[in-house]
């Protein structure tokens, strides 16, 4: 009764607070570069609170100098394997399982009896067809988990879609309270071709913003979220003059959380299919989630 108490109160409390500003300062604040000891200090207390596990960072604590360039820590080599098969499908993230399913009448489950647009998330309903009867995974990442996402499978970015909207939690206080959460979020939106398959858009990643999420960032582009006066956008590749289309091995790595959030990957109904795992389930990036209707060349 206290937690939802809590939730609702905290909920109401952001209803009058300017939540894109305070998560841009909130990410100006982690990424300030502190005195040697106090950089130290304040990436232990957050490995203590949060339980990250720093033995498997890819560089020690002493190099990292701010607390967002620790949070946006690169893993060991190998620490994670990348599902070898031609047809799998992998988790393109650390985090949880949430709300995963198949895209029936244009809907995704947010969490138990209650629904959101596909539509609205894409920002299109044109490109919501195209996955209707395809499936969904939504993935959260927690303050602990490693915040850098990658490739599902095989694929060349046909284009990515910046969607403008609010950062409210995406916690269980957020999922109650929110109606369409991930649909108000800001977020950025990636098409992707499965490779072997080229001008056919069969995977969609859709990068969600929360409270407190300074930035969302591509590896490929200075696309990115949160910034001051931002309008929706879109960025083609492909054939001149547009750039070329980036391509992405399995696992391979393509943008980052600046704190945590939430990836939807939706697969359309002729390019394969997505497993479900009960929710709050571990996930581990490179494990199988899927599979693709056709081996990826």
């Amino acid at each position: 009764m206290a937690a939802v108490v809590f939730a609702g109160w905290l909920i109401g409390v952001l209803r009058v607070l300017p939540r894109n500003l305070i998560s841009r300062w909130a990410g100006w604040l982690v990424s300030l570069r502190l005195p040697g000891v106090l950089q130290r200090a304040e990436i232990r207390a957050a490995v203590r609170v949060f339980g990250i596990e720093l033995s498997e960072s890819r560089d020690p604590v002493e190099s990292f100098d701010s607390f967002q360039a620790f949070f946006t820590r690169a893993l060991k080599p190998g620490v994670r394997a990348i599902d070898p098969s031609p047809d799998a499908i992998v988790s393109p993230c650390d985090g949880a399982w949430g709300a995963a399913g198949v895209v029936e009448e244009g809907l995704l489950l947010q969490l138990k009896g209650q629904h959101y647009p596909l539509a609205a998330l894409l920002g299109s309903e044109a490109d919501a067809k195209a996955y209707e009867g395809g499936s969904y995974a939504t993935l959260y990442l927690s303050p602990a988990d490693y915040h850098r996402f990658h490739a599902p499978c095989d694929v060349e970015v046909s284009r990515v879609r910046y969607v403008p909207g609010s950062l409210w939690p995406v916690n269980r206080a957020g999922l109650e309270g929110i109606d369409a959460l991930f649909a108000q979020n800001e977020r950025i939106v990636a098409f992707m071709d499965v490779a072997g398959d080229a001008h056919r858009e069969g995977v969609c990643v859709v990068a969600v913003g929360a409270t407190m999420v300074g930035k969302v960032r591509l590896d490929f582009d200075d696309l990115t979220t949160n910034e001051p006066g931002a309008r929706f956008e879109e960025r083609v590749y492909g054939d001149a003059p547009n750039p070329p289309r980036p391509a992405l091995v399995k696992g391979g790595e393509w943008g980052r959380f600046e704190f945590g959030s939430t990836l939807v990957v939706l697969v359309a109904p002729d390019a394969g299919h997505l497993e479900s795992e009960p929710e709050a389930s571990t996930l581990r990036l490179g494990t199988r989630i899927g599979s693709l209707r056709r081996p990826a060349a």
